[in-house]
């Protein structure tokens, strides 16, 4: 069972990347071929509203996420993403965070490969990416925890006027 898991996380940001340049680039579509996240999946174009788009998620999980991708990025997290977003990129940052009771980290798989990882750059100890020039397509993320098989609550936030 471990090896299965330990594909998904690369596996995941390769679909997601692959679907969003193969069902178009408009912001609100979503063709039947997208990526879900284990709590869904957005399309949004560059000046959307309402912002920032909040989700409700539950971070954490068994998935030790910097030991399976061989990076930097900590925490615990289910094997498949905690939410998908397809976005079509204007003149905008996009700021990802997440807010929870709990200690979280943050997780982002962008479209022309590579992740981004934080843990404490938003409130409290809240993580945030801020990405200065996004790139169109998907964007795999993950919300973690700092212990195995520790869920929490948490709320997912992407915005283009930053954290609120």
């Amino acid at each position: 069972m471990k090896a299965h898991h330990l594909a998904l996380i690369p596996a995941l940001a390769l679909a997601v990347s692959a679907c969003a340049s193969t069902s178009g680039s408009g912001g609100g579509g979503g063709g039947g071929s997208r990526v879900n996240g284990v709590f869904g999946s957005v399309s949004l174009q560059a000046g959307f509203t309402p912002d920032p788009y909040r989700v409700n998620v539950v971070a954490g999980g068994t998935y030790e996420s910097a030991r399976e991708l061989g990076t930097q990025c900590r925490g615990w997290t289910t094997g498949d993403g905690t939410y998908v977003l397809y976005y079509t990129a204007g003149q905008y940052p996009l700021t990802i965070s997440a807010t929870s009771d709990t200690d979280t980290t943050l997780i982002v798989s962008l479209p022309g490969g590579g992740f981004l990882c934080d843990d404490d750059s938003g409130p409290g100890l809240n993580p945030q990416v801020t990405i200065n020039r996004p790139g169109s397509g998907g964007y795999a993320i993950w919300v973690a925890t700092y212990s195995s098989g520790q869920t929490a609550p948490a709320t997912l936030s992407i915005s283009e006027i930053g954290q609120r």
